[in-house]
């Protein structure tokens, strides 16, 4: 548990040990009744107040819902597709067919391990260059029948072994990026837990970004802008504050398109609701967007990323 979650987690603790006794009187009723009451009050307490690197903890919760526990809640007939067809299959980026409330489509997303060796098979999910061409082929896929495209971004970046950089791992990011910008049907993007670098953004061009509530989306990590800007990592929280990583920080700067809020206490708390959240918003954006022809998709989307960022005109203006 973290370190903010712990009063909240001992008081629950203390209420299932008075639950699991088999008789009950009418005191302990009334100490369960008290004990509840405080418990909502302390968590409600607690995360209306998150720094931004608690928010950072909690996107990285190992108990927190990955991309396949989603894909379970929100999909039916789901069947996995494998491999770039040039190398290999990339277990830490998944992709497959399914229907969505009867409405077929595709969903790519990163896969982190829970287990030691989940999280080798996986690595960390952190995909190599086969995994983006993975995705690359499927996207292809989805426009040549016509499908929409989500995707569920959950990674620290793109794996930066020697491996992947000799097979292009920064040629693999950057052609998904064309092709997602030109792809002719609907993509919607939901960052679940940690959208790291180029590694999230390579399946995050999309027509609208939707962020858990806490989430995280970044160009670097908090330890590593730290490690770069102050030669410590140590000053983490002050990165992590200044960098403006969060959803309402990023809804506010007009990156993100809809914060989705999370169970109580965040996502790990509770899988189901917060797939029901998510599957709430995907519905309402899946039908502002399926009528759209692909030529307007495509014109919107580049209007999209047009409007994204501050530059500075020689005069020193900012635009």
């Amino acid at each position: 548990m973290l370190d903010f979650e712990r009063p909240v987690v001992e008081l629950e603790r203390r209420l299932e040990e008075l639950k699991q006794r088999t008789r009950l009187s009418g005191e302990i009723r009334r100490e369960i009744e008290t004990l509840e009451a405080r418990a909502r009050e302390l968590q409600q307490q607690i995360f209306s107040d998150l720094t931004p690197w608690q928010k950072v903890q909690l996107a990285r919760h190992p108990a927190r819902p990955y991309t396949l526990d989603y894909v379970s809640r929100l999909f039916t007939d789901f069947c996995e597709l494998h491999g770039d067809r040039r190398f290999a299959d990339d277990a830490a980026m998944i992709g497959g067919i399914g229907f969505f409330e009867g409405v077929p489509i595709l969903c790519l997303g990163q896969q982190k391990g829970r287990t030691t060796k989940e999280k080798l098979a996986r690595n960390m999910g952190m995909a190599k260059p086969e995994g983006y061409r993975k995705a690359m082929r499927l996207m292809d896929l989805a426009a040549r029948f016509g499908k929409p495209v989500i995707c569920l971004l959950d990674t620290p970046g793109a794996f930066p072994g020697i491996d992947a950089e000799e097979r292009g791992q920064a040629e693999a990011v950057a052609k998904n990026l064309e092709i997602m910008a030109g792809l002719p049907v609907p993509i919607i993007a939901v960052v679940i837990g940690e959208g790291g670098s180029g590694g999230a953004l390579a399946i995050g061009v999309a027509d609208r970004i939707l962020m858990l509530e806490y989430a995280i989306y970044s160009v670097i990590s908090p330890e590593g802008c730290a490690s770069i800007l102050f030669r410590s990592d140590e000053r983490k929280a002050e990165a992590a504050e200044a960098m403006k990583i969060t959803a309402p920080d990023l809804a506010r700067l007009g990156i993100v398109d809809e914060i989705v809020p999370e169970a109580p206490g965040g996502a790990h708390r509770n899988f189901d609701l917060t797939a029901r959240n998510l599957a709430a918003a995907l519905r309402r954006h899946l039908a502002d967007l399926l009528p759209l022809p692909p030529s307007l998709l495509k014109d919107l989307r580049y209007q999209k990323y047009r409007r994204m960022g501050v530059f500075v005109e020689p005069g020193g203006l900012a635009s």
